[in-house]
C-alpha cells in the first residue's frame, strides 16, 4: 500500500513539473515574437543640410511659379472708383487669357499705347469688331444700351460727349468706372490686345479690403 502511494504522487509530482514546463514555454514564446522597436535613425548634418537645401528649391520654385503667372498692381488715382481705391494692392493673372479671351466687364491692366511704359487698369466695355457709341451720356454697344450697375455716379457732358468708335479685329475699348475721373478708350481709343497684361482677379491689400475680383455677366448685345 505504501509503495503504491509513492507512485501516485511521484505521478502527480511529474504532471505538475510538465504543466510549470510548458507554461514557462509559453511565456518564454510569446516573449520571443514580440515586435521590437526599431529607433529612427538620426539625420547626420549632412542631411539636414540636404532636406534644408530641398525645402529652399521646393520655396524658390513656387516664388518663381507665382512670379510668372501673376503681376502686383498698386492703384493710383481714383479712376476705377468705387470698385478700387487709390493705393490698393492687386494681383493680376498673366494666364487667364492663354486659353481665352478677355470678355466685356473683365477688368485689365495694359500698357499704355501712347507710353508703354506706363501701366493703367481699366474695365473693359467694347469688344473687338464692335461699335461703341455714348450716346446722351450712355454707352451703346452694336447700338444697345449697355447696363452698367458698376460705375461711381453718371457721366457728365463734358466727359461723356456723343461719339462712336469702331472697334478693330483686335482692339478692345476700356473705360474706368468712374467715368468723370478717368483717361481711357474715350481719348486713345482701343487697346490692342498684345498691351494687355492681364486679368486683375484679387485685392489682397489693404487686409480689410481683400476680396476675390468678381467678373459681370453681360447679357449679348
Amino acid at each position: 500500500m505504501a509503495m503504491r502511494l509513492i507512485i501516485i504522487i511521484d505521478m502527480e509530482r511529474n504532471r505538475s513539473e510538465r504543466m510549470v514546463s510548458d507554461t514557462q514555454s509559453i511565456q518564454l514564446n510569446t516573449v520571443a515574437v514580440s515586435p521590437k522597436r526599431i529607433p529612427r535613425p538620426r539625420l547626420g548634418r549632412w542631411g539636414a543640410i540636404r532636406e534644408l537645401f530641398d525645402l529652399i528649391v521646393l520655396v524658390g520654385a513656387i516664388y518663381a511659379l507665382v512670379n510668372l503667372s501673376t503681376v502686383r498692381f498698386v492703384v493710383r488715382g481714383s479712376s476705377m472708383e468705387p470698385t478700387f481705391h487709390d493705393d490698393q494692392l492687386l494681383l493680376v493673372s498673366r494666364i487667364n487669357y492663354l486659353l481665352s479671351d478677355p470678355q466685356r466687364g473683365d477688368i485689365v491692366v495694359f500698357h499704355y499705347p501712347n507710353a508703354p511704359t506706363e501701366d493703367y487698369i481699366k474695365r473693359i466695355i467694347g469688344l473687338p469688331g464692335e461699335t461703341v457709341e455714348i450716346r446722351d451720356q450712355a454707352v451703346y454697344i452694336n447700338g444697345v444700351k449697355l447696363y452698367e450697375p458698376y460705375i461711381k455716379e453718371p457721366c457728365m457732358t463734358y466727359s461723356c460727349p456723343d461719339k462712336t468708335w469702331q472697334l478693330g479685329d483686335d482692339e478692345y475699348f476700356v473705360m474706368g468706372d468712374n467715368r468723370n475721373r478717368s483717361s481711357d478708350s474715350r481719348s486713345f481709343n482701343g487697346v490692342k490686345r498684345q498691351f494687355i497684361v492681364g486679368e486683375v482677379v484679387i485685392r489682397y491689400w489693404p487686409p480689410s479690403d481683400w476680396g476675390i475680383v468678381d467678373s459681370i455677366n453681360f447679357p449679348k448685345p
